[in-house]
């Protein structure tokens, strides 16, 4: 696996926190079925690690919880990175074990894996191709598709040794649902540092930094012109950029506070490790929690 893809000075993706709406069955769902451990838990919360050191989902419970409905913005899915092809195949014996309903594809820069947790938000749990095999065009485009996944070759490399996801899980990407994909990649790509590299249409935009496939996933496919969900509803609560130091994070702060945006301190957040140093809320009603790790 290609770790500085998320290492700094890339921003990257270090954790997702989501809304459930029953935290016993969602920490029983996390912990059998995807393999997490419980790194810490207090009141209504809990933090899910794989290296015991840090977190990468959290769970909030929410109270008179309402479900997921279509036409608001927010979670697509968030993507768990495995550090190995013969991950994926442990991966996948195991769901298979517990009957688990998976969608599968090849992405060609990539093979994933699909699935829900109990409230309906989306998972894909991948592995990335070798970086010297993807193609990119003159242009600066990664070529990407969706095809059916193989998975012949990836349980050939199964081990059988399936002990939770590995501790070199990283999160890989997370793919929103947004309202309008032009205002939104002004946001991600003008006022941050992300640059466009890979569309699908007019509906759906994928943007990195360091020319990774992609750190965030944006389309408009269930949500076009639609609104955030209630706070009560469950979904994303926020998600974390790393930013590679507090210099970097004064111009970030600078250039969201020139374009109008919301620039605050969260108290929710982040609870985990990580210094935050602001919050702000996207075009889209989402709310991003920017850290600086390590320092």
């Amino acid at each position: 696996m290609s770790t500085h893809f998320h290492q700094k000075p890339n921003l990257y993706t270090s954790h997702v926190q989501l809304k459930v709406s029953n935290l016993a069955r969602s920490i029983e769902y996390y912990t059998t079925i995807i393999g997490f451990d419980i790194l810490e838990q207090r009141n209504n919360t809990v933090y899910l690690t794989t290296d015991g050191k840090r977190s990468l989902v959290s769970l909030v419970e929410v109270t008179n919880a309402q479900p997921l409905s279509m036409g608001h913005t927010g979670l697509y899915h968030f993507a768990l990175l495995l550090p190995s092809r013969k991950d994926l195949g442990n991966i996948v014996q195991h769901f298979v074990q517990h009957n688990v309903r998976l969608g599968a594809s090849n992405h060609d820069v990539s093979e994933a894996l699909y699935l829900s947790d109990p409230d309906g938000n989306g998972i894909e749990i991948y592995v990335d191709r070798p970086e010297n095999e993807w193609t990119w065009s003159k242009e600066g485009y990664v070529h990407m598709l969706t095809e059916q996944l193989n998975f012949q070759p990836i349980l050939a490399e199964a081990d059988g040794e399936w002990n939770g996801l590995p501790k070199g899980t990283v999160m890989g990407h997370i793919h929103l649902s947004v309202r309008d994909l032009g205002a939104t990649e002004v946001f991600y790509t003008n006022i941050l540092d992300y640059e466009a590299v890979a569309r699908y249409g007019a509906q759906a935009l994928f943007i990195s930094t360091g020319k990774y496939h992609h750190h965030i996933g944006l389309n408009t496919w269930q949500s076009g012109g639609g609104t955030p969900a209630p706070a009560e509803a469950v979904g994303l609560k926020y998600y974390t950029i790393v930013l590679k130091d507090t210099d970097y994070a004064d111009e970030v702060k600078a250039a969201l506070q020139n374009s109008g945006a919301v620039v605050e301190y969260f108290d929710e957040a982040p609870g985990y490790g990580g210094k935050q140093v602001f919050s702000t809320i996207d075009p889209n009603g989402i709310r991003i929690v920017f850290t600086v790790e390590g320092e």
